[in-house]
């Protein structure tokens, strides 16, 4: 059994779920790819079944009903593969803004010293093609914002394209993560640092989506906005055991 799966959460991505599947089976290293799809009305589940014919047992699909949120996606996703006893659990994006290829990078970044790794598009400048200003000032400084509240010393702390070491999911209460959007992946990466793992940024080239729509809303950036202080407030009560 291979020690990588990579688990992509979806909904309405019938435009590129095929062609990211099909990429990262192609990639030199054996990764398995996991599938969490929240009820997508336009039938990108029914593409993953279609190609679980093809790849037995490197493809699997987990149906939830109707959106539940992208960190919920992901918890599910993290207990399916500790479950099965992945080495190594990545995330990523189904619309390309996350270049499959970079999932060597961030593997090898774990496999050389670190227990999780950070796909940035901050690490060395401002790495994004295709965003306008506007959104690329608002992603760049949300980090600014997240180092100034928590401390951590991450540039890109609302990154989506990641590795994490078996074990520090397995050292995390998974139970106890309570975002669900850009939250969620802050909280991720502050949780991991506080139980006292190493997490690395490799820099990475992120490309908007060419095709599909996005998720993003004006919630998801509330619910960063005011995490970030609830969940600073919350660690000053809290003990976390070392990894």
């Amino acid at each position: 059994m291979p020690d990588s799966i990579v688990i992509i959460p979806t909904y309405n991505e019938k435009e590129n779920i095929e062609r990211m599947i099909r990429k990262v089976f192609s990639l030199p290293h054996d990764f398995h790819v996991l599938v969490i799809d929240d009820g997508s009305p336009d039938g990108t589940q029914n593409i993953v079944k279609q190609l679980q014919n093809e790849y037995t047992g490197r493809l699997f699909i987990e149906e939830r009903a109707g959106k539940q949120g992208l960190g919920t996606a992901y918890i599910h996703g993290f207990k399916w593969a500790i479950a099965r006893q992945y080495d190594y659990i990545f995330e990523m994006d189904a619309d390309f803004s996350h270049n499959p290829d970079d999932l060597l990078k961030l593997y090898e970044a774990c496999t050389q010293g670190a227990d999780a790794a950070i796909g940035s598009r901050y690490i060395n400048g401002v790495n994004v093609v295709n965003w306008p200003m506007s959104r690329v000032l608002m992603s760049y400084f949300a980090s600014v914002y997240v180092r100034f509240i928590t401390g951590i010393d991450i540039q890109d702390a609302t990154a989506g394209f990641m590795c994490y070491k078996r074990k520090v999911l397995e050292t995390i209460n998974l139970d106890k993560v309570k975002f669900v959007g850009y939250a969620f992946q802050i909280e991720m990466k502050y949780t991991t640092i506080k139980h006292g793992f190493k997490l690395v940024e490799v820099p990475i080239i992120f490309t908007d989506r060419t095709l599909g729509t996005s998720k993003m809303s004006t919630s998801i950036f509330r619910e960063a906005f005011f995490g970030v202080i609830q969940m600073r407030i919350n660690a000053i009560f809290r003990k976390y055991p070392e990894g």
